[in-house]
């Protein structure tokens, strides 16, 4: 029987490309597990929905050498540096487990003397202190999910901090005052931590949970298709995309994650939407857009819309713009 489980490891620092070949892995995703390991330099990295102007000081980290890249999943703005290493596991619906997989990792860093738990929506934390080493994002297909994240081994703090702008609101509900306060690198538990040495323990890992895999350099997968990914993830229009004046915003803070609706309208009807959201429920943010198209500009109609979605957060946003002065 042949080996299908891949272990993929990246060689660039270069969050456009190494993006790239993520959405490459899971576009010609065939069978098995794969196991993507990749590192970022001096990168802000925000998700799918959100607006980057909001979540990241844009031009300042560029005018210092930075990275701004948008991944294809949901989530919040996340800090990259060499002192990160990010994962990724993409395989078919089946065999997807968010906890199987968080396993991996907890195996990994528990070799090197650290015990995580998952917390919340998407973190693993240390434990019994809570603070959060790895935060998670996810992406389903019909027949192929991905979960990825990053590892804190020993990032520069002062640079996290500097460049993430985190709402008030979002800080408030995790009862935290900075970004700063919610994390920690593994190496400060054990500083014989590194990056090789984790990258060692993540593979010893995976093969025990998931058995014999192929061992691939990024090199491998360089393609015209590859190409054209990286130019999809380099290009303004991914990163930051359009900002246009909105006649309406409306902004609000859920148990499952913030929530920004901007609308333009035309004859008191809504012509333009874009929906800002760190939730990590892909699908449900993309289709309120198109929910809310074309409704008239009431409140109530916002909210029908909305609850006609059949969405188990429908009600719970519905409820938010019935009680919103618009």
């Amino acid at each position: 029987m042949s080996v299908v489980n891949k272990i993929v490891l990246g060689t660039s620092f270069n969050p456009w490309l190494n993006l790239a070949l993520e959405e490459l892995l899971f576009d010609q995703y065939q069978k098995g597990m794969t196991f993507y390991l990749w590192q970022n330099q001096h990168t802000v990295v925000i998700g799918k929905f959100q607006n980057a102007w909001k979540e990241c000081k844009v031009t300042q980290l560029e005018e210092e050498g930075g990275k701004l890249a948008r991944r294809s999943s949901g989530g919040g703005a996340v800090y990259h540096d060499l002192g990160n290493l990010n994962f990724t596991f993409i395989t078919n619906r089946e065999q997807y487990n968010v906890h199987r997989q968080l396993s991996v990792i907890q195996n990994a860093v528990a070799a090197r003397g650290v015990k995580a738990v998952f917390t919340g929506r998407n973190d693993l934390t240390i434990d019994p202190t809570g603070e959060k080493f790895s935060g998670n994002a996810f992406r389903l297909s019909q027949t192929t999910g991905m979960h990825h994240g990053t590892i804190l081994v020993n990032v520069d703090m002062s640079q996290l901090s500097k460049f993430l702008v985190p709402s008030k609101e979002k800080l408030a509900s995790k009862g935290v005052e900075s970004v700063r306060a919610r994390v920690k690198n593994i190496a400060d538990l054990n500083p014989e931590i590194t990056i090789p040495g984790i990258k060692y323990e993540l593979i010893e890992a995976f093969i025990r949970e998931y058995g014999d895999a192929e061992i691939y350099l990024e090199d491998s997968f360089a393609s015209l298709e590859l190409k054209k990914l990286e130019e999809k993830y380099t290009s303004w229009e991914w990163r930051l995309g359009r900002t246009p004046e909105f006649d309406l915003s409306l902004e609000n803070r859920f148990s499952w994650g913030d929530l920004s609706l901007n609308m333009c309208f035309e004859n008191a009807k809504v012509a333009d939407v874009k929906v800002y959201s760190d939730s990590m429920d892909e699908a449900f943010i993309e289709m309120i857009g198109p929910a809310l198209m074309n409704s008239p500009m009431d409140k109530e109609a916002f909210a029908s819309r909305i609850e006609k979605m059949n969405h188990a957060n429908s009600a719970e946003i519905a409820e938010w713009l019935r009680s919103t002065d618009i």
